[in-house]
């Protein structure tokens, strides 16, 4: 369920106190280090960087306009995915293949359809010769 509108973005007060302070030193490049990710993403972050706690490192977040009204915490991960361990890549069973020349009585088209195909066309370097 979403947020009520009368109440207004959520966010952190310090996080608007910090963005200001940011802009005024003019050190735009800065990382806002925080740890607030349920805080909505304001205009008035644009243009800033903030590192977004995931509960291990900072994660660098570039706020731009697209981000506007988003929590931070949707571009910061918390979990990584390992991927599946080679012995479960290994198992994958083959894939069923019709054999050539054999036909069914319930598709003739697919015997048709291979011996009707044009002969393929001489390339350019053949017609030269």
């Amino acid at each position: 369920m979403t947020r009520s509108v009368w109440k207004g973005p959520f966010y952190e007060e310090y996080l608007l106190k910090k963005a200001e302070a940011t802009r005024k030193s003019g050190k735009t490049n800065t990382v806002i280090k925080i740890w607030t990710r349920r805080s909505t993403i304001l205009p008035e972050f644009v243009g800033l960087t903030f590192g977004v706690y995931n509960g291990k490192k900072f994660i660098p977040v570039s706020v731009n306009e697209s981000m506007v009204g988003h929590k931070f915490g949707e571009f910061s991960p918390t979990r990584t995915f390992k991927s599946h361990s080679a012995a479960s890549k290994r198992e994958v069973k083959p894939t069923f293949a019709p054999q050539s020349g054999v036909t069914s009585s319930r598709s003739p088209s697919i015997s048709t359809a291979k011996e009707t195909k044009p002969a393929a066309t001489p390339s350019k370097e053949e017609e030269k010769k």
